[in-house]
């Protein structure tokens, strides 16, 4: 059997850029989400490789990108400032426009608005 269809640890098919198939990539690169779940995050580093695979629901093959275990620096700590910002910028995404509510859920934004303000709109 021959390798696997996203094999590249080179780059010379993809870009440029180390590829590997799922589950396949050395345990020094980690997706940014794995970094997260050990504290650190990438720090302003490139992208050191990808992992691409293939997915019923998107029409072409999925990528996540990789970063050197070793570059990655630990997670900065939440300051009082970033916890308000934080807390203001998921307030308007519960802020409904047209009845200035806060709704307690976060608006779907396809309808832009509020499930009784968008039911009203439907209903007129």
């Amino acid at each position: 059997m021959g390798r696997p269809r996203f094999w590249d640890p080179a780059g010379e098919r993809h870009g440029g850029t180390a590829t590997y198939p799922w589950h396949m990539a050395p345990d020094d690169l980690l997706t940014r989400r794995q970094l997260r779940a050990r504290g650190l995050r990438p720090g302003g580093q490139e992208v050191a490789a990808q992992i691409c695979w293939h997915s019923r629901r998107a029409t072409g093959p999925r990528v996540a990108y990789l970063y050197r275990l070793d570059l990655a620096k630990p997670v900065r700590p939440m300051t009082v400032g970033r916890w308000r910002a934080l807390a203001a910028a998921n307030r308007a995404r519960r802020t409904c426009p047209q009845c200035t509510r806060d709704v307690g859920y976060v608006l779907p934004r396809h309808l832009g608005t509020c499930l009784p303000c968008a039911g009203a709109a439907l209903a007129a």
